[in-house]
């Protein structure tokens, strides 16, 4: 957990044989910024934001329509999701809500920030396909401090399993180079 850790795991996985055209998807929890968002929301990005600053998301539009379908009902946010090396409380969550972000993680920025600068066995680093979904375990109306927490947790976790279909459905859409 966290972004030391994220980068660490994806610049080995994408140096390794086989992992050098990969697309990234950085899926995990996070917590929402957004007024009415709820436990087992999504949250796809169409932007990462961080200490290294920012990387736009490959087709997250295409990733929404996904994500609908593997989940009829389901929540599903757009927009930037916003880096933390912490967990974000009370008056750090508004400023950061002010600046644009609907979300705040601790791994996806800096996931995809390396999937990007990482070169690919046929050169071009920042051409590789990356997105970031999200699942929502904390909001503004139900913050991780509350006991309910451990309940939406799971449910979290149960969304994102759920939601893996659509994974594979992007990943046949994005534009990856042929071997």
């Amino acid at each position: 957990m966290g972004p030391d850790r994220a980068r660490t795991a994806v610049s080995r996985a994408l140096r390794t044989e086989g992992g050098g055209e990969a697309a990234v998807i950085a899926a995990g929890f996070c917590a929402g910024l957004a007024p009415g968002m709820h436990p087992g929301d999504l949250v796809v990005a169409d932007e990462t934001r961080g200490p290294d600053g920012t990387t736009l998301c490959t087709d997250p539009d295409l990733l929404v329509k996904a994500l609908v379908r593997a989940v009829p009902g389901r929540a599903v946010h757009l927009g930037p999701l916003t880096g933390s090396d912490h967990v974000v409380r009370g008056p750090e969550r508004a400023a950061l809500r002010a600046g644009g972000a609907i979300a705040v993680d601790m791994e996806s920025a800096a996931t995809l920030g390396t999937a990007r600068a990482i070169e690919g066995p046929r050169g071009g680093a920042g051409v590789r396909p990356v997105a970031a979904v999200r699942v929502v375990v904390d909001a503004p109306e139900h913050e991780l401090v509350r006991i309910g927490t451990v309940r939406g947790g799971i449910s979290a976790f149960r969304v994102l399993r759920a939601v893996l279909p659509a994974f594979f459905e992007w990943h046949r859409s994005s534009l990856l180079p042929r071997r």
